[in-house]
C-alpha cells in the first residue's frame, strides 16, 4: 500500500505539472494518472481495494466542499434563472439522454444512471475558465452559475436513487423501495439541516473562540465524517450526507475558514478519488471503440448545447447569451464522475460503459477552455452575425473584482469600511474574532470569518483580482508574514499597512508595503495641520509641511521629554525620548569633536553653548564646558550616553 501511495502521489505531481503547462484542469491530470497506472495500461498499482477506500473519503470531502460553495442567498437572488432555466435544462437533458440510452438497448437502470451523469456540468472548470477570461459576471457567466446551482440540487435525488435501483430483485417493489429511500432522504435532510441551523453555529462559535486552529480543523473533519456516517447508516450514500453538511454550513460566517481548513484534505483525497476513477479507463476499449467514443463526445456536447440554449431562449434570454451559456456548460462534471463511481460500486455499469463515459468526461473537460475562449466566434459562425454582437459583456464591478480586502475588523477596519461603503466601492472584510463577525453580520456588514494569514482565505477573498489590500491590525510580525504571502499571490497589489507608530516602517516597506501609515504620528500631523490652519498659515504651505515630514520619515515627531506621570513611560523603554545633559568642566568629551561622538541608538539633536546660542554641528565644532547637549534615543541608551558624556563610563569612539 505504501509503495502504491508513493508512486501514485509522485505520478500525480508530474501529471499536474505537465497539464498545468498545457493549461488543462487538475481533474483531467488525475484521471490521466489513473489511466497510466491502472490495470489496462501499465498495471503499476496493486492495492486497488485500499485505494478505493481512501477514494471514498475523497468523495466525502469533495461533496462537503461543493456543499460549502453552494450559496442559498445566490440561489434566492437568481431564483428565476435557477428554477427556470436550470430546471428546464436538467429535465430536458436527462430525458433526452435517457431516451437515447434506451434506444441503444440499455436497461432502464443504466439509462437512468448515464442520463444523470451526462446531465451534470463542471462547476470547477467553468468558474475557473470564466474567471480567467473575466466573464464570470457577464450575463452568460451568471446564467451558467444559475444552471450549475440547480444541478447541485438535482444531484441529491440521484445520490438517493442509484443505490436503490442497483439492488437485485426489486423489479416488482421498486415504487416501495424508492418511496422508502425518499423518506430516508427527507429524514436525512431534515435532521442534518436542523442540526446545522441550531446546533452547529453554536458549536463552531465555541471552537472559534478558543483560537486554536487545530481544534477548528478537527471539528470540521468531525462534522463532515459524522454527516456522511449518518446517511450511510440510513442506507444512503455518504456523499449525500457530506453535501448536506456542506450546504448547511455554507451560509454561516465560518464558510471561508471551513473551506480553507478542509482544502488540504479535500485536495489530496480528491486527487486519489479521480486517480481511482482513471484506473477504470480501459485502453483496449478506447482503442477498439475510438470512433464510437468521438461520436459520443460530439453527440453529448451538442445535445447539452441544444437543451441549454433552448431552455434559456424559452425563458426569454437573448439567443447569443443562450448559445454562449450552452457552449460553456457542454462538458461533463465532477458530479458525473461521482455518480459513475457510485454506479460502478453497485455494479450498475460494466467496465466498457464506465470507460466510455469517463473518457467522454475527460475529452469534454479538456476542450472546454478552448470552446469558451472562442464561443463568441462560434456564435458568430452559427448565427451569421458580427463578432461584436456576440462578445461577452465586460466584467461588472463585483465583490471579487477590483475590490478592496480589509484584513482585520477592529476600530480602524470598521472606519475604513464605512467610508468605502459610502463611496459604493466594493470591498470584503476578513476577521477571525467570531463574536465580532457575528455582530457585524447581524448588523448587515460585508464580512467573512477567516484568518487573513492563510493562503486559501486570501484566494477565496479574490486577492488575485483585488485592487487594494489594507492591513489594519498593529502586529509587526503578523504584518511581515502577511506581506510575504501577499507578494507571492499578487506581486502588483497595492498594500496599505496601518501601524501604531513607525517602528518597523523600513522593514514593512522592504517587505512590499506600498504605504505604511503610523496612526499616532499621522494623528499628530493632523493636529499640527489644524493648529497651523487656525494660526493663519496658508493651506498650500501646510500640505507642503506635512508631505515634507512624511518624506523625512517623521523626524520631528520623535523624541519626547518624559515626566514622572507619563502613563506610557513604564512600558516604553524602546520608545525614543529626549534628554538634556550639561557638560561639566573635566567631562570626558570636552575638547573632542561633536561629530566624533557615536553611540548606537542615540543621536545628538542639538548643542547649545552656555550663553544659550545653538551651535551648528560640523566637523570643526568641539564640546566645551557648560554645553547643553540634547540627546534622542531609548531610555537605557540615554542613561549610558549621559554617563559617557560626563566621564562616568568608559567610551571608545566608533
Amino acid at each position: 500500500m505504501f509503495n502504491d501511495l508513493l508512486l501514485l502521489l509522485f505520478s500525480a505531481i508530474v501529471s499536474v505539472l505537465i497539464f498545468k503547462r498545457l493549461r488543462l484542469s487538475n481533474i483531467v491530470a488525475y484521471l490521466f494518472t489513473g489511466f497510466i497506472l491502472g490495470p489496462s495500461l501499465f498495471n503499476l498499482l496493486h492495492s486497488y481495494h485500499e485505494i478505493e477506500l481512501v477514494a471514498e473519503f475523497g468523495i466525502v470531502f469533495l461533496m462537503f466542499s461543493l456543499g460549502l460553495e453552494f450559496s442559498l442567498n445566490k440561489l434566492i437572488k437568481m431564483r428565476r434563472a435557477v428554477f427556470g432555466i436550470g430546471a428546464l435544462q436538467v429535465c430536458a437533458s436527462f430525458f433526452l439522454f435517457y431516451w437515447l440510452c434506451r434506444l441503444f438497448d440499455l436497461s432502464w437502470q443504466q439509462a437512468f444512471t448515464i442520463a444523470g451523469v451526462l446531465t451534470m456540468s463542471s462547476t470547477a472548470i467553468i468558474v475557473k475558465v470564466l474567471s480567467d477570461q473575466q466573464r464570470l459576471e457577464s450575463r452568460t457567466g451568471r446564467l451558467a452559475i444559475s444552471i450549475l446551482l440547480f444541478q447541485d440540487l438535482a444531484v441529491i435525488p440521484f445520490l438517493i436513487i442509484i443505490p436503490i435501483i442497483a439492488m437485485p430483485g426489486l423489479e416488482g417493489e421498486i415504487v416501495t423501495a424508492l418511496s422508502l429511500a425518499f423518506v430516508k432522504g427527507a429524514l436525512a435532510v431534515a435532521v442534518i439541516l436542523s442540526v446545522g441551523r441550531w446546533l452547529l453555529p453554536r458549536f463552531f462559535d465555541e471552537m472559534a473562540s478558543m483560537r486554536f486552529d487545530e481544534i477548528f480543523i478537527l471539528s470540521t473533519l468531525f462534522v463532515t465524517i459524522l454527516a456522511a456516517w449518518f446517511t450511510q447508516l440510513l442506507g444512503l450514500s455518504m456523499a449525500l450526507g457530506a453535501f448536506l453538511a456542506g450546504m448547511m454550513l455554507g451560509e454561516s460566517h465560518y464558510r471561508h475558514q471551513l473551506l480553507a481548513d478542509i482544502r488540504p484534505f479535500k485536495d489530496i483525497l480528491m486527487a486519489i478519488f479521480f486517480i481511482s476513477i482513471g484506473t477504470l479507463l480501459q485502453y483496449q476499449v478506447l482503442l477498439d471503440d475510438f470512433g464510437t467514443l468521438m461520436l459520443i463526445v460530439i453527440g453529448v456536447m451538442l445535445a447539452k448545447i441544444l437543451t441549454i440554449t433552448l431552455a434559456a431562449v424559452i425563458m426569454q434570454e437573448k439567443l447569443t447569451t443562450a448559445l454562449g451559456t450552452g457552449i460553456a456548460l457542454a462538458q461533463m462534471g465532477e458530479f458525473g464522475f461521482i455518480l459513475v463511481a457510485l454506479a460502478s460500486k453497485y455494479k450498475l455499469l460494466d467496465a466498457q460503459l464506465s470507460s466510455l463515459i469517463i473518457a467522454t468526461g475527460v475529452i469534454s473537460m479538456t476542450i472546454t477552455p478552448l470552446l469558451v475562449k472562442y464561443s463568441h466566434h462560434i456564435s458568430r459562425e452559427l448565427l451569421h452575425h458580427s463578432a461584436k454582437a456576440f462578445r461577452f459583456q465586460k466584467t461588472l464591478p463585483g465583490q471579487f473584482t477590483k475590490h478592496t480586502i480589509i484584513c482585520g475588523y477592529g476600530r480602524v477596519g470598521q472606519i475604513v469600511s464605512r467610508f468605502l461603503k459610502n463611496e459604493s466601492l466594493p470591498f470584503i472584510v476578513l476577521d477571525r474574532d467570531p463574536m465580532r463577525v457575528k455582530e457585524a453580520l447581524e448588523g448587515g456588514e460585508l464580512i467573512e470569518f477567516g484568518d487573513a494569514s492563510r493562503r486559501e482565505i486570501l484566494l477565496l477573498a479574490g486577492i488575485e483580482k483585488a485592487n487594494l489590500l489594507i492591513i489594519t491590525f498593529d502586529d509587526l510580525r503578523r504584518s511581515m508574514a502577511l506581506l510575504g504571502l501577499i507578494r507571492a499571490l499578487n506581486p502588483n497589489l497595492k498594500v496599505l499597512v496601518r501601524t501604531k507608530d513607525d517602528k518597523g516602517l523600513d522593514q514593512l516597506k522592504a517587505a512590499g508595503a506600498t504605504e505604511v501609515i503610523p496612526e499616532v504620528l499621522e494623528g499628530s500631523l493632523m493636529l499640527v495641520a489644524h493648529v497651523l490652519f487656525l494660526s493663519g498659515v496658508p493651506s498650500r504651505r501646510i500640505l507642503q509641511r506635512l508631505e515634507s515630514e512624511r518624506k523625512i520619515k517623521y523626524q520631528h515627531l520623535h523624541g519626547f521629554y518624559y515626566g514622572q506621570n507619563s502613563q506610557s513611560e513604564k512600558n516604553t523603554w524602546h520608545i525614543e525620548q529626549l534628554h538634556a545633559v550639561t557638560l561639566i568642566a573635566g567631562a570626558e568629551v570636552v575638547g573632542s569633536c561633536v561629530q566624533e561622538f557615536h553611540l548606537a541608538g542615540v543621536m545628538i539633536k542639538s548643542v547649545h553653548r552656555e550663553n544659550g546660542a545653538e551651535v551648528i554641528i560640523s566637523d570643526k565644532v568641539l564640546f566645551e564646558p557648560g554645553d547643553l547637549v540634547l540627546l534622542q534615543g531609548d531610555k537605557d541608551r540615554l542613561q549610558l550616553a549621559e554617563k559617557i558624556l560626563l566621564g562616568k563610563c568608559y567610551y571608545v569612539p566608533v
